[in-house]
């Protein structure tokens, strides 16, 4: 018998489709021994066809085609970016889609502005697995007059989380106020950076993710993608190349309130 029948799927795979959750968390899932296959406890690599029933923590999840889901969210501050229902004030039940979806990546509790959610495993992956190639654009006031030198090095790199955070774009926008595009994601990383160099952020916003940006989108409201967001989404996924335009801080991108 063909181990890998045509139109069988890996198992991962299906779960994220369905919109339940991503690739990678499909196989958190599995690994712990909680989705099985027609019954049977499911193991990592394990692949799927059509008629086959899978459940998670002995529910079955739906394999319905359901439309791929693409958002653009303007978080407020207070809100975690998480699909844990146990915890208060998580970004899906604020939200309230009827369908399924999660966040891609993170935007702390205390930090407000753009964050994307999808039903799209695939979407996450690509865009998680290049992360530190595709650009996230930030507002951030601090608690002090800001200083050529806390500006060198910031766009340098700084010490933080045992490793020197990669060259980034800043510039100073007001005496307490600076705009900064990052092509890496470490955990709380420019309130880290911040706090090396002796200071601490009273605000930060987060008004752009790639090729989409935060204008017209009100605090706490979302919207969907257009067709030409998500292909050019899905071209820099594929590519992994920056725009000189999207770099470029000379050209203001969105106007924020400060």
């Amino acid at each position: 018998m063909n181990p890998n029948p045509v139109n069988s799927i890996r198992l991962n795979k299906a779960i994220s489709d369905s919109g339940f959750c991503s690739r990678r968390e499909a196989d958190i899932l599995i690994d712990r021994g909680k989705v099985t296959i027609n019954g049977k406890v499911a193991t990592l690599g394990d692949r799927v066809l059509p008629k086959d029933i899978i459940k998670v923590d002995n529910k079955p999840i739906s394999r319905k085609v359901e439309k791929t889901v693409y958002l653009a969210f303007n978080k407020p501050k207070g809100i975690t970016c998480t699909t844990d229902s146990k915890t208060k004030n998580n970004i899906v039940d604020f939200i309230k889609y009827p369908q399924r979806i999660f966040p891609i990546g993170r935007l702390d509790k205390d930090s407000e502005g753009l964050i994307f959610l999808t039903s799209d495993g695939d979407i996450v992956n690509k865009i998680l697995r290049a992360g530190n190639q595709h650009e996230k654009e930030y507002f951030v006031t601090v608690d002090k007059p800001i200083t050529p030198d806390f500006l060198k090095k910031m766009a340098t790199g700084v010490p933080i989380l045992d490793t020197i955070t990669q060259k980034c774009v800043i510039k100073k926008e007001d005496s307490h106020v600076f705009r900064i595009i990052l092509t890496q994601g470490l955990n709380r990383q420019i309130r880290r950076m911040c706090e090396y160099l002796g200071y601490e952020v009273l605000k930060l916003t987060r008004i752009r993710i790639m090729n989409i940006t935060l204008e017209n989108i009100p605090k706490g409201k979302w919207r969907v993608f257009t067709n030409e967001e998500l292909k050019q989404i899905q071209k820099l996924v594929a590519t992994s190349v920056k725009t000189e335009e999207a770099s470029d801080l000379s050209k203001p991108i969105v106007k924020i309130k400060k």
